[in-house]
């Protein structure tokens, strides 16, 4: 029985998953329906706060911080029997006390959105990957919670390695939206490795030493999926299938770059309707 949250709160929640995260949300249809809206309240307590980071509008950067800082005391007082204001909050609150979800993975997701306001470049992978257990580890992990999946190092290991597998999807395909924000995700070392200038890619420069760091960091991106394989296997089977078709349709984003060459700055890519509805016809059939 929710708490707080009516299904009003949780169809907010879901009309944010299907506007905002449209692979994942067609990913979650193919989940039991009863878990559909513990997921979709996963997807609105994230999606809100990074709307506001990544896409302020007017908001001024003292107004996205103090609406940070609102976010935190709405979980930590709902947490604590507090009713939150926000409905997506109320629907999450709800959700992660009847999941168990320990406070610190939606707190490390919302220090990583503090991050963002103020960080804008990575000297190493590993200090990519420190941002990455906020943004995106902490969310796989979240979900692991929903799924009562038992908490064990491989399936800690293969929720982080799913998490960041998707994370540095979205970081490649978005490295053009990024560069207008000013940010850059793909570490300073790999640049320098691949003699890839900042300007390069502020300025939407496609070169051959561009292509070759992108053909490295999609290598290794690809590692990280099939290094989640094994624990999406393990998952209850009403759920291993929903997540096994979120994985793989993903990971098609980054062949649609290499078959883009490599032009992340023009376009934006993204699986097609027919192309999920096969990969999940192929999931669901035992095919893939």
């Amino acid at each position: 029985m929710n708490r707080f949250a009516s299904s009003e709160d949780f169809e907010a929640c879901r009309q944010l998953h299907r506007r905002f995260g449209t692979t994942y949300y067609f990913a979650t249809q193919r989940l039991p329906r009863a878990m559909r809206d513990s997921v979709h309240a996963v997807y609105g307590f994230v999606r809100v706060p990074d709307e506001w980071v990544d896409n302020p509008g007017s908001l001024s950067l003292l107004e996205r911080s103090e609406l940070l800082s609102d976010w935190r005391q709405q979980l930590l007082e709902g947490l604590a029997g507090v009713r939150p204001v926000h409905p997506v909050m109320r629907a999450f609150v709800d959700v992660a006390l009847a999941s168990s979800i320990p406070v610190s993975e939606p707190e490390v997701f919302l220090d990583a959105m503090v991050r963002d306001l103020s960080q804008t470049r990575y000297p190493t992978y590993e200090s990519l990957r420190g941002y990455m257990r906020g943004s995106a580890a902490a969310v796989g992990l979240m979900m692991a919670h929903v799924f009562g999946v038992e908490r064990t190092p491989a399936s800690v290991e293969g929720a982080i390695a799913l998490g960041e597998a998707m994370q540095m999807t979205n970081f490649l395909r978005d490295i053009g939206d990024d560069a207008q924000r000013g940010r850059i995700y793909l570490p300073q070392e790999d640049l320098d490795r691949f003699h890839v200038y900042e300007d390069e890619i502020l300025s939407g420069t496609r070169s051959n030493n561009f292509r070759d760091l992108m053909a490295f960091e999609i290598d290794r991106t690809r590692t990280l999926y099939s290094k989640s394989d094994s624990a999406i296997a393990n998952l209850p089977g009403e759920f291993r299938k929903g997540v096994r078709v979120a994985r793989i349709l993903y990971s098609r984003i980054l062949d649609r770059i290499e078959r883009n060459d490599f032009d992340v700055f023009a376009t934006r890519v993204r699986t097609s309707r027919m192309e999920k509805l096969s990969v999940a016809a192929k999931v669901f059939s035992g095919l893939a």
